[in-house]
């Protein structure tokens, strides 16, 4: 059976859709069949792979009932990589889905019949905690958290820590941490190492080894529609993505 992983946090601009689209690249790359599923509205995972966020069905589609995962799944350039496509629509299901009993487990049941058919999926979660993140949550088996080298990236993980406990008691009880990893370090900073060392400190067994610098070549790749690895497989972000994958791997 494969492993549902959820990359979140609730703080935007982390590079928490840059870490999903360049995970799931490096895993496919591995010759590994994986899903990336797309839940934010923004549909930069979708296009950061370079498809068209109009695609229909879309992840919207299959969360209101109207689509089936295999309707919505299609495939990428990158070999053994496919995904569901996000919409602007899902904007909507934030309203839509808390007037349906039992819609935080919508996902969960969509996902259920392709478990077995990729070994890693990895759900593109918004930068909030709603109805759509938690939908995530409640699918996924664990959790990667995406921390950026700034001052205000560790004033979301309490929030981040509490919902996911919350998640764990309620919903989905095999929920777990993967583990943080620490995104757009730039080691010339004295502000980056100080962040990198403080989240160290507090979460020593949780935060990855592999460290994402900041990267032009990692920032400009989504505009050419290719993740890292294909835009420039031996920049440094690349490099640091492919040995963040080979540490999801082995954390399981």
């Amino acid at each position: 059976m494969g492993t549902i992983y959820a990359v979140a946090n609730q703080k935007g601009g982390v590079g928490k859709t840059t870490t999903a689209v360049n995970l799931a690249a490096c895993i496919a790359e591995a010759g590994y069949e994986t899903l990336l599923l797309d839940i934010d509205p923004q549909a930069n995972a979708t296009v950061g792979v370079g498809l068209d966020k109009r695609l229909e069905p879309s992840v919207y589609e299959l969360l209101s009932g109207e689509a089936t995962i295999e309707q919505v799944v299609v495939p990428t350039s990158v070999a053994h990589l496919w995904v569901a496509p996000a919409s602007p629509d899902l904007a909507g299901a934030n309203v839509e889905l808390p007037r349906i009993p039992g819609s935080e487990r919508r996902l969960r049941e969509a996902l259920r019949g392709v478990r077995d058919r990729y070994a890693f999926t990895l759900l593109d979660c918004p930068p909030s905690l709603g109805p759509l993140t938690v939908n995530a949550l409640v699918a996924a088996d664990r959790v990667l958290v995406p921390v950026q080298a700034e001052y205000f990236a560790l004033e979301g993980l309490a929030g981040l820590l509490d919902t996911l406990k919350l998640i764990q008691r309620e919903l989905n009880p095999r929920l777990s941490i993967s583990g943080m990893v620490v995104t757009m370090y730039d080691a010339r900073t004295r502000l980056a190492q100080d962040v990198q060392n403080e989240v160290r400190t507090h979460f020593p067994d949780l935060v990855f080894d592999t460290v994402v610098p900041r990267n032009v070549r990692v920032g400009e790749a989504p505009s050419f529609g290719k993740p890292v690895i294909h835009h420039d497989p031996h920049s440094a972000g690349a490099a640091a993505y492919f040995e963040l994958a080979k540490e999801v791997a082995a954390r399981g």
